[in-house]
């Protein structure tokens, strides 16, 4: 063998750091997404308030569902990351290893798993998402609809904009529920 080349265990180590690397940012930005959230709805809420136009609301529920949308992704990729790790990479490091179990390598991938607030953590984060980028764009739409709505066409637009929030809602629960459980 000569020294250039790579072997399968190097390979796999390189795929290890990569995925660790991608993880890492990926929850820098999701984090971070939060913040967003938490800075455009005190600016539109603000600028709706000083303009005395409840209309200007309606910007809060396309903009939740984005940005509370490209959270959720994050965070699905986020566990799959660490699901890959723990249930394929690993077990392939170990056998490459000869080590004596799969617990022996990258434990931290189930340690921190094995919390035993994890579950009611992760529920407080699916509260915490859902009043981010859900009740608060539904607050926004029944905040315009008691000013008295703008019109037919505006009306229609925030009822469209309520129906996203609600499946994007459905879609936080829907994920929780599945990452709760595991």
């Amino acid at each position: 063998m000569a020294e250039r080349d790579v072997t399968v265990g190097q390979l796999l180590l390189t795929e290890y750091q990569t995925l660790k690397d991608e993880q890492k940012t990926r929850i820098g930005f999701r984090d971070n997404l939060l913040y967003v959230t938490l800075t455009v709805v005190a600016a539109v809420i603000a600028a709706a308030a000083q303009a005395k136009q409840p209309a200007m609301l309606l910007a809060l529920p396309p903009v939740c569902v984005v940005l509370g949308w490209t959270y959720l992704v994050n965070d699905q990729k986020i566990s799959a990351i660490g699901a890959y790790i723990r249930d394929d990479l690993g077990p392939r490091l170990t056998r490459l290893a000869a080590a004596p179990d799969a617990s022996a390598v990258f434990r931290w991938e189930g340690v921190h798993r094995a919390d035993a607030r994890r579950r009611s953590r992760k529920a407080i984060q699916c509260v915490v998402d859902l009043t981010a980028f859900c009740v608060v764009p539904l607050a926004a739409l029944l905040a315009f609809w008691a000013a008295g709505g703008g019109g037919g066409p505006l009306v229609a637009v925030s009822v469209l904009e309520g129906l996203a929030v609600v499946g994007l809602a459905v879609e936080v629960v829907s994920y929780a529920g599945f990452v709760i459980s595991e």
